[in-house]
């Protein structure tokens, strides 16, 4: 079987084992083992169909089997873990992709033992020369690989890695980086043993490598989230661990960092991903006469309401936590990311582990640069303080130091010897204060995650983790611990304010239909997703249930009213305008919405007498110009129509007032004068006559009542081409 063929067979059986179709996945198996020609595969297959075959026909027959529910479940698991090992031994010997050429590499070289590892780290720790700092790293990188491509780890293998993890003579390094290796190897197939020592790591007592296996963690029961149920150790696990003082707030913690991890991408992609706001759904014909573009903030904008500003800072917590995770996006991920882009082609990353490494000022790699023994030395130390930057970072900044131009170097040396070294220390103490340890550790593990899956070389080797939604509050296996009101109204309310408009629209519907039913701000904000999202009509009907709950909110019925208008039904839109218009008299763009309506309406008249009101309280403004002179056109008032559109001429005319004053022009028997007027509307649209005759199509209703006769209409055109040719 080729590569493609294998990965689509694997592909194939997981989605029966998922779906229960646990006959299709057997078949599919085994044409994936017999083209193997591999014994044991075919052998072991042949046990867990027998046993399915027995268990069906107990079945059948109504035997009661108290067994049978976990004799399925082991049969289920027992056949996810064989297609993993079926998939890796068809892979193992032509797939280029990283796991499995180092899988080749230590297959080819001389085994060595997790005991004889252990050995190695411990006989190097905390030893300050070279050589024997070289043996420490060499043992990590080993043992990383080791775990990383291991098949599925026995009871002995996962008892004395446990050892290695637990062993406190050894650095926080050792534990981060078996941490890093497990969850590299659980993305490429499921192994209990695995996971479980994730949970070990997770009781660490040191915090970098408890906060990294948490995030691990969660991450590995999303990947697995569908097979989950079979494992009861893994959910007993979860349960011991979520005992522990501090295990919510750090959950939520990490989920919002994974929120704010969207945001990166979608900087470095210059916004091309963000949901933009839907704007009024108006007939092309109104919304092009009146340049609808000038009003749309006051009827359809996509800000949200002011007050829900002052309901979230009535929750200190809750605004505290919005405005720290703001500054964390100025002074982290984002700006760190975009600056170190092109900054991961040193030769120490060549090497998988080091991208999760964490900063070492030991490393051998940072040694001091020959003559320069004294100010080169203080750089590690300082940049290990720098809270702001992840570890991979520190490393890239460091190897672009050592490539500048000697004078430069010693410059850069001399301010981390004095100033940036005083800065990043206080810094470092004013983040740890306000946010505390397990968020910088957590915020700093996953920018390294980011940069690895985004950067590395060999990146379409890996399933890129930050292409998944990652909702951690919405597995089966964490809502126990992380569905109490607080936390899934912080991470609404963070998805709100970051865009992420249906995941916010699902966790505030879900707080609706748990209680909150009279919650008339939660019905607002589900409005604004809609909305935001494009579903005018939903949106509307959450707005309306918002107006019930509490009539005064003078935001809602503005939302209301847009939303009717978006629709195409200003006479539905009117009276909540005219709402408006009691709650806030004075208020010009209110004005202005109302008289859109009556537009809308063909009332012209009316709209008329709310266009001069804005007009004449606000002069300055140039705003209702063009509404006024179109209406004044549609009622036949076209010297006052001219004169508004020649003020336009002098402002900053667009296409549809070159042809709006033509057709006043024609309409006071100035021939001449609006044919220049169209000709100049066409060659706004860069030449494109196609465009232009669109428009002027759909006013021809519009010119027969102003009294142009109808066989007029041809030649004016066929003049204006013979002008546009000329």
């Amino acid at each position: 079987m080729t590569i493609q063929e294998v990965n689509k067979v694997y592909s194939h059986i997981i989605g029966s084992l998922d779906k229960k179709e646990l006959k299709n996945a057997f078949v599919s198996l085994y044409g994936m083992t017999s083209a193997l020609k591999e014994y044991y595969y075919h052998e072991r297959l042949n046990e867990l169909q027998d046993t399915y075959i027995y268990m069906l026909r107990y079945c059948v027959e109504g035997a009661k089997d108290p067994m049978q529910e976990q004799i399925y479940h082991n049969l289920l698991a027992s056949t996810y873990e064989l297609a993993d090992q079926v998939k890796h031994k068809a892979l193992i010997r032509e797939s280029s992709q990283a796991f499995y050429s180092r899988r080749r590499i230590l297959d080819a070289g001389t085994p060595v033992s997790y005991p004889e590892l252990h050995s190695q780290l411990q006989n190097a720790a905390g030893r300050s020369n070279n050589e024997w700092e070289l043996v420490y790293e060499t043992g990590l990188i080993s043992l990383f690989h080791k775990i990383w491509v291991s098949d599925l780890l026995t009871k002995e293998e996962s008892s004395t890695i446990r050892e290695i993890l637990t062993d406190d003579r050894l650095p926080c390094t050792a534990g981060c980086q078996i941490v890093s290796a497990l969850f590299m190897g659980l993305q490429e197939a499921f192994d209990r043993e695995k996971i479980l020592l994730l949970f070990d790591a997770a009781e660490s007592p040191k915090e970098e490598t408890g906060v990294r296996a948490l995030i691990c963690i969660l991450l590995a029961l999303y990947t697995y989230k569908k097979r989950l149920y079979l494992y009861p150790q893994v959910k007993n696990r979860l349960a011991a661990l979520a005992e522990n003082p501090g295990f919510t707030s750090a959950v939520r913690l990490i989920t919002l960092r994974f929120i704010l991890s969207r945001e990166t991408e979608k900087i470095t992609r210059k916004l091309q991903e963000e949901i933009l706001p839907e704007m009024m759904k108006l007939s092309p014909k109104i919304g092009k006469k009146i340049n609808l573009k000038d009003f749309s903030a006051e009827n359809m904008s996509d800000d949200m309401n002011p007050e829900w500003e002052s309901i979230i800072g009535k929750n200190t917590e809750l605004g505290k936590k919005m405005q720290e995770f703001g500054e964390l996006q100025q002074e982290g991920a984002d700006v760190m990311h975009s600056t170190f882009i092109h900054l991961k082609n040193f030769p120490f990353f060549r090497e998988i582990s080091n991208w999760f490494l964490p900063f070492m000022p030991e490393h051998s790699s940072l040694h001091t640069v020959p003559g320069e023994d004294k100010g080169g030395g203080r750089i590690p130390e300082t940049l290990f303080a720098a809270t702001f930057m992840c570890d991979s970072d520190k490393y890239s900044l460091y190897f672009s130091m050592l490539q500048l131009p000697e004078r430069h170097r010693r410059a850069m040396l001399e301010q981390f010897d004095g100033q940036a070294s005083e800065m990043i220390e206080q810094a470092k103490e004013e983040l740890i204060t306000k946010r505390g340890k397990t968020e910088i550790i957590a915020g700093q593990y996953i920018q390294d995650l980011y940069r690895f899956y985004k950067l590395h070389s060999s990146r379409k080797d890996f399933n890129d983790i930050f292409t998944r939604a990652l909702d951690f509050h919405n597995l089966p296996i964490l809502q126990p611990y992380i569905s109490d009101r607080e936390t899934l109204v912080t991470i609404a309310e963070y998805y709100l304010q970051k865009g992420y408009y249906p995941e916010a629209l699902t966790i505030f519907l879900h707080l609706i239909e748990e209680g909150d039913k009279e919650n008339d701000v939660f019905f607002q904000k589900a409005g604004y997703c809609r909305q935001m999202s494009g579903e005018i009509e939903e949106a509307l009907r959450l707005y309306l249930r918002a107006d019930l709950i509490n009539a005064d909110s003078k935001w809602v019925i503005r939302r209301i009213g847009g939303c009717y208008r978006s629709l195409k039904q200003p006479e539905k839109a009117l009276p909540y305008y005219q709402r408006c218009e009691v709650l806030l008299p004075d208020d010009l763009s209110v004005q202005m919405s109302i008289g859109h309506c009556y537009l809308e309406m063909k009332e012209y008249s009316e709209a008329l007498k709310y266009y001069y009101k804005v007009d004449y309280l606000d002069n300055k403004n140039n705003k209702a110009w063009r509404p006024i002179a179109w209406c004044s056109f549609l009622t036949g008032r076209y010297d006052q129509a001219r004169n508004y559109y020649k003020k336009i001429m002098e402002a900053n005319p667009v296409m549809q007032d070159y042809l709006n004053a033509g057709h006043t022009e024609w309409a006071l028997q100035n021939v001449k004068v609006a044919l220049t007027l169209y000709k100049n509307a066409a060659g706004m649209e860069a030449g494109d006559f196609r465009k232009f005759l669109e428009q002027f199509n759909q006013d021809v209703p519009d010119l027969l009542i102003a009294g142009i006769e109808e066989e007029e209409i041809p030649l004016m055109l066929d003049k204006l081409r013979y002008q546009l040719e000329a």
